[in-house]
């Protein structure tokens, strides 16, 4: 009797490969529009978890009343006009390289349903926490980067996607939907780390043969899968195509040493390492350039377990004392060595959040989510630093002009990429074709 696809999924558990949890693309068929010449080539995305306070960092206001301005001056930039908080130094000798869009806004103030509509670019269906991700969902536009990718012949042992050093998530119980692959499979989903890089002993889990299977027995068993396959009846049951792909690119993956490379940190110099800060943003941010040296597309670094951004408490010092300090140092020596490393002009690097933080500071000396006005930032890949893109109000609250949606965003990113946001189309679950991205480019960026 042929195998099933149970026996079969058995036996690679057996085999000697670990479950390596990374998906892979098939073709969808589709017929869709060719890239552009966009000068970025890959992004990488810090996001920060629970939504940091715009009004503390990028969008001060001294002119407000103690109850709304916080304690922080502004302080000038390298962008003549420009200042920014004297909490980020560092950053503020980088101004001439970056944009600070403050007027972005939503309206969905639940922490996964926020985050959902940054990366998504969209609302999701109801603004709560206690979501999760179903093969429903709309994709991210790290997942879209990805399928982008596949479709237009990536052929990288490494995944097109990576999230590092874990995913988006509200109490790591809820999951942020749109992250994954969503309506496009999960063949489409990214490589999670779920690691700490700043760890002695880091290593990338599962990537590797299990132990005691030497080089000769894994070529063994592959020979061996083989002739059983070749005897083996098609398998029509849904996922069977998937995990033919997955199994395939499982065995290249574990046989690459670049692989491996690309996440063995051990080879930055300790100086680097200490540049950029030895704690797990520091350190994922590292590797971030890493992969992208690598050939990856789009890496999210997660700036926080969980939503350690959220400072509804105690937000002054928390900002000072144990949250800005990483991300600070992470950021600008990434913004350095991208430089150095000739990479700044084809990596284009976004820093955003769920939301921002209201303007009048509660009883606990905190503050509470503001979905209505924030800031983002973005940097390299063709975009034009130095500016300030849309003004909140006199408090912080609302756009005063130029207001932009994260929709905006997503097609101010898929543009600097060389992709028609409006041109290029996927199919939801239910077959609807979905533009890349509803919103506008912002001009003034490109």
């Amino acid at each position: 009797m042929p195998p099933t696809l149970r026996d079969r999924r058995q036996f690679l558990s057996r085999s000697g490969l670990s479950g390596l949890g990374l998906f892979w693309a098939n073709s969808l068929g589709q017929k869709v529009a060719a890239a552009t010449n966009g000068k970025a080539k890959s992004v990488i995305l810090i996001f920060n978890c629970g939504a940091p306070s715009h009004l503390d960092l990028w969008d001060l206001k001294p002119h407000a009343t103690d109850t709304v301005r916080g304690p922080y001056k502004p302080i000038a930039t390298t962008a003549p006009g420009i200042e920014i908080s004297e909490l980020l130094p560092r950053l503020a000798k980088h101004a001439h390289r970056f944009s600070i869009v403050r007027s972005v806004h939503h309206s969905h103030g639940g922490h996964n349903s926020g985050m959902h509509w940054s990366i998504v670019g969209r609302p999701y269906s109801i603004d709560s926490t206690l979501i999760n991700p179903r093969r429903s969902d709309i994709p991210s536009f790290g997942t879209l980067t990805g399928w982008l990718a596949r479709r237009d012949g990536y052929s990288g042992v490494l995944p097109p996607y990576v999230i590092t050093p874990a995913p988006h998530c509200d109490s790591t119980v809820y999951l942020t939907p749109g992250q994954f692959g969503g309506c496009l499979g999960a063949s489409h989903d990214p490589f999670v780390l779920n690691a700490d890089p700043n760890a002695a002993n880091f290593s990338v889990p599962n990537m590797g043969m299990v132990e005691g299977i030497t080089a000769q027995r894994y070529e063994d068993r592959t020979s061996l899968l083989e002739q059983i396959q070749q005897r083996c009846l098609p398998i029509t049951a849904i996922g069977a195509q998937d995990l033919e792909i997955n199994h395939a690119k499982a065995l290249s993956l574990v046989g690459s040493t670049a692989t491996r490379d690309a996440f063995d940190l051990s080879r930055e110099p300790d100086e680097l390492r200490e540049r950029y800060g030895r704690h797990t943003w520091g350190q994922s941010h590292l590797l971030a350039r890493r992969l992208i040296e690598a050939g990856v597309r789009f890496v999210t670094t997660v700036n926080g377990q969980s939503i350690i951004w959220d400072t509804h408490k105690d937000n002054f010092n928390r900002l000072e004392k144990v949250l800005v300090p990483p991300m600070e140092t992470a950021f600008a020596t990434l913004l350095d060595d991208l430089v150095d490393r000739g990479l700044l002009d084809s990596t284009l690097v976004i820093w955003m959040g769920d939301f921002g933080r209201t303007p009048i500071i509660n009883v606990d000396a905190g503050r509470d989510h503001w979905p209505q006005c924030y800031s983002m930032v973005l940097a390299g890949g063709g975009i034009r630093g130095g500016q300030v893109i849309g003004e909140s109000d006199k408090i912080g609250a609302v756009p005063k002009t130029r207001p932009i949606t994260p929709a905006d965003i997503h097609a101010t990113v898929f543009t600097a990429l060389g992709y028609d946001p409006h041109g290029i189309t996927y199919h939801m679950a239910d077959g609807r074709p979905m533009m890349l991205s509803d919103g506008r480019p912002i001009r003034e960026l490109l």
